[in-house]
């Protein structure tokens, strides 16, 4: 499996922190609060009214949840377009506007 993008970049701090506007230490905090809530947003999510599919259904995420908060905060930093963040990433775009919605 290759190595994620978060953590490939976190070896590089100073490129990290131009990137994204964090340090690395600062990400894996904010990283933890939404892990924290994640499971309950998820779960909100894939319950909604509308759903047409069973829970469960459709594909994952091709990203870990890391690679898809570095990518948010990448956006953020940079105001790239989505075709450059999927290229980056190794996305297609429009994975990339599921993961961000522009």
């Amino acid at each position: 499996m290759p190595l994620s993008f978060y953590r490939k970049l976190s070896k590089r701090p100073e490129t990290f922190r131009s990137f994204t506007g964090l340090e690395v230490s600062e990400f894996d905090s904010l990283r933890s609060k939404i892990e924290q809530r994640y499971g309950e947003y998820e779960r909100k999510r894939l319950s909604r009214r509308r759903r047409k599919r069973e829970v469960g259904a459709g594909r994952p995420f091709k990203l870990s949840l890391d690679d898809r908060l570095l990518m948010l905060l990448f956006y953020y930093r940079t105001y790239v377009t989505s075709i450059l963040l999927g290229f980056i990433f190794n996305l297609d775009q429009s994975n990339v506007l599921k993961d961000i919605p522009m």
